[in-house]
């Protein structure tokens, strides 16, 4: 049983119940993790700078994906490739008209959303396994598009493309400690906008037709033109993942968005909770911090007979699927079901109830 508020804490007004931060301790946990992710990096070395940086980014492309398979019910395996038309729309558009990064941002999410929508509408009469392949196929073309002509002219194929580093006024963003802030406003804007969209009408219809597609359509809801926009808000939010990757990794390829990303991408989601935001937050950060422990641990393996070296440059897939395994096994609802947990039994105290 999930309880909303605590015990002792009621509301009084419609618009305390719409509340997205509803008392005193949510704004003290809210302000203290804005706090923590704006100071804490910068304290924990270069390694980690990098790791929280590409973690704010991974979490936007992430919270894409929640609203097609965590929301909406549709599995989608081309994430990692709306992804790239971002980059590459960006990496594009600065290197070789000079269009300022700001006025960038919001094309790439636009053409990103455009072509996922493309995507999507075989949604209209396929879905789950079936909508997945196309999706696959969806990842698979983009990138041979991006490095075939008439676009490897412009994307220089996979010899990778140089991004100029973005401008505002007299500041330039031309290292990762700088982009780094910019980044992380971003994630917190994108994750309240998400927050909100899935508390509203096309929110609630999205909920519909992932747990009842037929009673969804009886009940009057469009589930074509819900699916639709469900696959434009992964692409927005996948074209703005895509817009910030370029200037951080300055040299984007298509090895940076191939199909192991769109996996590692679905199975944050799955490890996290895919029905929820707190969860695919948590499953994204809970990943790739094992990834990046493991990269530390894996040389540690290699002095194990025979089996060390050749498991050293694959310990951190192992230990992630295994990992995917057994949420699916021992809690299937993720990361977020403990967390929910965990709540309902603080708001519950002190009564066993």
């Amino acid at each position: 049983m999930e309880v909303s508020l605590p015990c002792g804490i009621f509301n009084t007004r419609y618009e305390q119940d719409m509340a997205v931060v509803r008392t005193k301790a949510h704004w003290a946990w809210l302000s203290g993790g804005i706090i923590f992710s704006f100071l804490v990096p910068p304290l924990c070395g270069p390694v980690w700078f990098n790791w929280a940086t590409e973690t704010c980014i991974v979490i936007i492309a992430v919270l894409g994906l929640y609203f097609v398979t965590g929301l909406c019910g549709q599995i989608s395996l081309g994430q990692a490739g709306f992804m790239a038309i971002g980059a590459y729309t960006t990496a594009i558009l600065m290197g070789q008209t000079g269009i300022s990064f700001w006025l960038v941002l919001p094309a790439a999410a636009i053409i990103t959303a455009v072509v996922a929508v493309l995507f999507g509408i075989p949604s209209l009469r396929v879905r789950g396994l079936y909508l997945a392949m196309a999706t696959l196929a969806a990842q698979y073309l983009i990138i041979w598009i991006l490095t075939h002509p008439p676009l490897r002219n412009l994307s220089r194929g996979v010899d990778g493309l140089f991004t100029p580093p973005p401008r505002l006024g007299t500041i330039t963003f031309d290292s990762y400690s700088s982009w780094f802030y910019v980044v992380a406003v971003f994630t917190w804007l994108l994750i309240y906008f998400a927050e909100n969209i899935s508390r509203t009408k096309a929110g609630r219809a999205f909920v519909a037709i992932r747990d009842a597609h037929l009673a969804a359509e009886v009940q009057g809801i469009n589930t074509f033109r819900y699916k639709v926009l469900a696959f434009f808000l992964s692409g927005i939010y996948a074209g703005v993942a895509g817009a910030l990757f370029a200037p951080y990794v300055i040299v984007i390829a298509p090895d940076n968005f191939n199909m192991e990303k769109a996996i590692w991408y679905l199975g944050m989601l799955i490890v996290g909770g895919h029905g929820s935001i707190v969860g695919a937050i948590l499953g994204v950060i809970f990943v790739r911090l094992v990834l990046e422990v493991t990269s530390i641990l894996g040389p540690t393996i290699h002095v194990i007979p025979w089996l060390g070296p050749h498991l050293e440059n694959y310990f951190g897939e192992i230990i992630f699927g295994f990992l995917v395994i057994m949420f699916l096994i021992f809690e299937a609802r993720g990361i977020n079901q403990r967390w929910t947990t965990l709540k309902s039994w603080w708001r519950l105290h002190p009564f066993s109830y």
